[in-house]
């Protein structure tokens, strides 16, 4: 019973920290990636559609994005859309693709990217806290009714405790690791 409850905690941290690398792929970095359009939606007959669906999105180099639409008509509406999305840069529409040119950051661009970072990584780490809590919760249910005694109740405590303490880590080890990606000139 405990350890389903340890395995379900595992999961549920697993899953924070997997949510929070997905956050970190939305920061721009020094290297321009094609994921700062992934909240990009077009109209594509009435539907909003995302962007990677239309055409195709290549980072053509560490400045530049290239998107390719399956459909020529679509330019005007894939335009509409990123400059919708206000992601930093116009997009350049040539009649063929469009390019997005993104400049180089600045170093208070490099900070405050950093600190985004930072941001996120807490909220990633209240979301494990809050994972802690459920657990918890759970391990005084069974004590209270009696289906653990008094010391399994604080070896389970403890061992939550344990995982939470191994889950904030890879948090805290996950942004070290973006931020010295961000800051790298």
């Amino acid at each position: 019973m405990l350890q389903e409850i340890y395995q379900e905690t595992k999961e549920h941290m697993d899953k924070s920290i997997e949510s929070l690398k997905r956050d970190y792929k939305t920061l721009r970095t020094g290297k321009v990636t094609t994921a700062v359009l992934d909240g990009v939606k077009v109209d594509y007959y009435g539907t909003p559609t995302d962007l990677n669906q239309v055409g195709s999105v290549l980072a053509a180099d560490a400045t530049t994005i290239v998107v390719n639409p399956w459909e020529k008509n679509l330019l005007g509406d894939i335009e509409q859309a990123i400059n919708a999305a206000n992601i930093g840069v116009n997009p350049n529409n040539d009649g063929e693709v469009i390019k997005l040119f993104f400049p180089p950051m600045t170093v208070e661009q490099r900070q405050e990217s950093a600190k985004g970072a930072k941001g996120m990584t807490d909220n990633a780490k209240v979301a494990i806290r809050n994972v802690r809590k459920h657990a918890n919760d759970k391990i005084k249910v069974l004590h209270k009714d009696k289906e653990i005694t008094d010391d399994e109740n604080k070896k389970a405590q403890d061992e939550i405790q344990k995982i939470t303490d191994s889950y904030v880590t890879k948090a805290d080890d996950t942004l070290k690791a973006k931020e010295q990606e961000i800051l790298t000139v």
